[in-house]
């Protein structure tokens, strides 16, 4: 089931909820119809739990990257985007990031899933903030470094999407660490 759920959360990552159909997630996790729904619930569920997958899986790289100690601003950033240009240029996963890609089609999944979604970018923004803080950023510029440091991470995901070079990535990424 473990294998199966990994293999949902590439189905959800590759084409979004909309057009992750009942097919797609059948072929992609080799279960059948009632096996996929008796093991998971509806496709509300399987993509709550493909959600939480992803964020076993990269939250803790994440965390790694903000624990610091960071000299500054410029080097939380830095690593907090490695992170990601690693992520997205693993060739085991699709382009983009799951999170993204759901907050992208937010009006289409199910309230428990939005609010899941949301909370998760929530989350990460909250983290970004303390690691400013942590590296000597006060008030409304650590909220706001946190705020332009999420937006450029989702930018990436959506660049990478668009088939921008892993290099054109690595650009965005130094230059949003320099400012």
């Amino acid at each position: 089931m473990d294998e199966a759920l990994r293999r949902a959360m590439l189905v959800f990552w590759r084409w979004g909820y909309s057009e992750a159909s009942i097919d797609r997630l059948t072929e992609g996790t080799g279960l059948g119809r009632g096996s996929l729904y008796g093991t998971f619930g509806d496709k509300g569920a399987l993509f709550r739990k493909s959600l939480l997958r992803y964020a076993q899986i990269y939250q803790p790289q994440y965390e790694r990257a903000m624990a610091g100690p960071h000299a500054g601003p410029s080097a939380v950033v830095a690593a907090y985007l490695q992170v990601s240009l690693a992520r997205i240029a693993d060739p085991e996963v699709p382009d983009g990031c799951l999170l993204t890609m759901s907050a992208a089609q937010l009006p289409a999944l199910d309230v428990e899933s939005q609010a899941l979604v949301r909370t998760s970018i929530d989350g990460l923004r909250t983290r970004l903030e303390q690691a400013f803080r942590a590296a000597g950023v006060a008030g409304e510029e650590a909220a706001g470094l946190a705020l332009s440091t999420l937006a450029t991470n989702k930018s990436l995901a959506i660049l990478s999407r668009a088939g921008f070079s892993n290099d054109d990535l690595a650009t965005v990424a130094a230059r949003a660490s320099s400012a």
